[in-house]
């Protein structure tokens, strides 16, 4: 039995397995996508469970990432701290964690939502978990592009727990996180490329060099300021969300250019961090101009 005294300690190590802060990003968007899939508020109710679910289903597939990646994750100044990668907890430990809660996320979402959400979470669960940590990521350098899909679909998940259904705005959404990911993660490989060296994961500063990182990351970006007027083009929102695209927008190239054309390591951890504001504040934007639409 488990000492009360350590019991807070082993609680925020089994909360660290899941990772939240990327957890509450992943989540966001997908609250975003549940408010965005009707004209009216969604059901109160149906908004908790879902992200409830979807939370937990996010925080398994982190903790299996924590698990299979424990040896790489050792050898980086980034990630050593986790109780994994520490050897604080065992495997059977985590993965026992993981089916606990994941179990718990698919329940909720097939009794207290539907069954297409859960199934697109349990997927989405196997795309990460699976094939990106498994297949990809030590691979090829191009695992954060390939893999991307499955970081991009909390959207579509909120879209389907209020709607029963995943139409076209609800893939522009997934679109433009698929096409945010590689310039976000990216400016963190970059200003981590040591650490990315020790891990002997292929990552593409490491396998590229940094010059043809920096190339990239300018190139994504334009071609994320491109698919971020996608809605508006679309006609799923409007003038409010188009300027509010158009300067984030504006704000990501000029970062992009930067690190492109004079880099640095801080100015890489800067775009990394705006990279998250931006997302994050392109979201509140859709849902802003949703409602005033309305």
């Amino acid at each position: 039995m488990t000492n009360p005294s350590t019991l807070p300690h082993r609680l925020s190590q089994y909360l660290a397995l899941t990772k939240p802060r990327v957890t509450q990003l992943a989540v966001f968007c997908a609250v975003i996508g549940m408010f965005l899939a009707t004209p009216d508020l969604p059901d109160w109710r149906l908004v908790i469970a879902a992200t409830v679910g979807i939370w937990l289903l996010a925080g398994a597939a982190f903790a299996v990432n924590c698990l299979v990646e424990r040896e790489i994750d050792a050898r980086m100044a980034r990630t050593a701290r986790r109780p994994s990668a520490q050897g604080e907890m065992t495997a059977v430990q985590i993965m026992g964690f993981s089916v606990l809660i994941g179990g718990a996320g698919m329940g909720i979402l097939y009794v207290l939502v539907n069954p297409l959400t859960m199934w697109l979470t349990f997927v989405t669960f196997v795309g990460y978990a699976v094939i990106y940590t498994i297949i990809l990521k030590p691979a090829t350098p191009q695992n954060i592009v390939i893999g991307g899909l499955s970081g991009a679909m909390p959207p579509a998940l909120g879209w389907a727990a209020v709607a029963n259904e995943v139409p076209m705005q609800a893939w522009l959404l997934v679109l433009i996180i698929f096409v945010w990911t590689p310039p976000h993660f990216w400016a963190l490989a970059m200003y981590r490329r040591d650490d990315y060296a020790k891990s002997g994961l292929p990552m593409l500063p490491v396998t590229h060099g940094p010059e043809f990182t920096r190339f990239h990351i300018w190139l994504y970006t334009i071609a994320l300021f491109a698919t971020s007027l996608l809605p508006y083009a679309a006609k799923m929102s409007g003038l409010i969300y188009l300027v509010s695209a158009v300067l984030l927008g504006l704000a990501f190239l000029w970062y992009a250019w930067r690190i492109y054309r004079h880099y640095d390591d801080v100015l890489a951890r800067k775009t990394f961090t705006f990279s998250i504001i931006y997302l994050s504040l392109l979201f509140v934007a859709l849902l802003v101009d949703h409602y005033l639409k309305y």
